[in-house]
């Protein structure tokens, strides 16, 4: 199971899908900071004051962490940058779920999707494959591989 799930093609296929849905949604929401601070508002854990030094850090957080896993740079440290926002994200839409809030995620600022089932999964889904990037940080196709050897 190992040999499979540590396959440097799996490996590189799954960085490249979780660092492509962060770099886009990060910049995304970066274009619409405006937009997004009022997204996190709806889910209403955030005090008010915060809600625009998260709209301006969090996005740029997104893309540094994707950028890290489709370059290959510091797999683990981009894994669980990405696992703990999906860890975080998975726990606002199990609360807007929980209170009924029919709001949109906050996820994407260019196409809105509403919280639930569906979203809880994919978090889910990126969440799990956060994790198999960091119990299988293969260095096969990666920058900081490239850069070791010379």
């Amino acid at each position: 199971m190992n040999k499979i799930l540590g396959n440097p093609i799996l490996i590189l296929i799954v960085r490249l899908i979780v660092g492509y849905i962060f770099i886009s949604y990060g910049i995304g929401k970066i274009a619409n900071a405006d937009k997004f601070a009022g997204e996190i508002a709806n889910y209403a854990l955030m005090p008010q004051f915060s809600l625009n030094i998260i709209a301006m850090t969090l996005p740029w957080i997104e893309v540094a962490a994707g950028f890290l896993l489709v370059f290959g740079i510091r797999l683990k440290s981009g894994s669980v940058i990405t696992g703990g926002m999906m860890l975080v994200f998975i726990i606002a839409i199990i609360w807007a779920i929980a209170m009924g809030l029919d709001i949109n995620c906050g996820c994407s600022s260019t196409t809105p999707q509403k919280v639930g089932l569906p979203k809880l999964l994919e978090n889910t889904g990126l969440l799990l494959l956060s994790l198999l990037i960091y119990l299988f940080p293969e260095r096969k196709f990666t920058l900081e591989s490239f850069i070791v050897k010379q």
